[in-house]
């Protein structure tokens, strides 16, 4: 499970990620990375832990697929988190695909996808 305080839970966040941030496709999902922002909403403090969040739709599938590739997305990105740059926010949205992917497969599209993020690849 990823500990709360790396855990993206408000609007404005996510909005922050998805439209001021840069983006990486991969088949199963799109992850979009805002670098080393400081936390408006952590007064006295510059630089917050790196935050992530995720967006499962009704087209992965039912309920029960989409919080499973939930925890699917969250146990892989607790052994990445520390690898994300200092008050950075990423949103991992997962694709239709998602849904019948093994863990081995998301665990490859969100290595790619973060590699090109940090890596400084082209969009």
């Amino acid at each position: 499970m990823l500990p709360t305080e790396y855990r993206l839970r408000r609007r404005e966040d996510f909005a922050t990620a998805v439209r001021r941030g840069r983006r990486a496709g991969r088949p199963l999902l799109v992850v979009h990375l805002r670098s080393g922002s400081t936390d408006p909403h952590a007064p006295g403090e510059s630089v917050s832990p790196p935050r992530a969040g995720f967006v499962v739709s009704k087209a992965v599938g039912g309920a029960v697929v989409r919080n499973a590739v939930k925890r699917r997305l969250r146990h892989l990105m607790r052994d990445r988190v520390a690898s994300l740059p200092p008050g950075s926010l990423v949103v991992v949205r997962a694709l239709p695909g998602a849904g019948d992917a093994t863990h081995a497969q998301l665990a490859r599209d969100l290595d790619a996808a973060l590699q090109r993020l940090l890596g400084g690849g082209a969009r």
